[in-house]
């Protein structure tokens, strides 16, 4: 942990920063997995509409 100490004593303590990454472009297996997931996730919304519909 990095700590300084300014004139009157006071102690500031920095958090160690972690090391930095770039993201990868999600791979053709990944990528066909969130189109399924958001297909699954616009059905079940649709779903939950049309149910609500019904019941008022």
């Amino acid at each position: 942990m990095y700590t300084t100490i300014n004139n009157e004593g006071t102690l500031n303590n920095y958090a160690a920063e972690p090391k930095l990454y770039y993201a990868e472009y999600p791979s053709l297996e990944q990528q066909q997995r969130y189109m399924l997931q958001g297909a699954i996730a616009v059905l079940l919304v649709g779903f939950l509409l049309l149910t609500s519909f019904a019941v008022s």
